[in-house]
């Protein structure tokens, strides 16, 4: 049976600063590209998270990796935080990333 390889997609999330009287439209979804490897994936996005981070904005922003059409996020990082948190498996819940 062939079987084609599990795809991982990186996506960054952003609500851009609302000035007044502008209304909320909800967050503006960018794919940052999707790849063969969970690690390559979470690199990406981390790049995107810690470049963000080097140039604060009002935005409010998050990363995530998922494999396209799961709910559930691998890897999710937010611009408001310099923690990581990645899925256990077993518990099918996101925790810290100890570095």
């Amino acid at each position: 049976m062939d079987r084609s390889p599990t795809l991982f997609e990186a996506v960054e999330f952003r609500e851009p600063a609302l000035q007044p009287g502008e209304r909320y439209s909800g967050p503006v979804e960018t794919s940052l590209g999707e790849f063969e490897d969970e690690t390559k994936a979470i690199a990406v996005a981390r790049q995107a998270w810690r470049g963000f981070l080097e140039n604060p904005s009002h935005d409010v922003a998050w990363w995530l990796v998922r494999v396209p059409g799961e709910d559930l996020a691998r890897w999710i990082a937010e611009s408001r935080s310099d923690v990581e948190r990645m899925l256990d498996l077993t518990t099918r819940q996101l925790v810290a990333v100890r570095r």
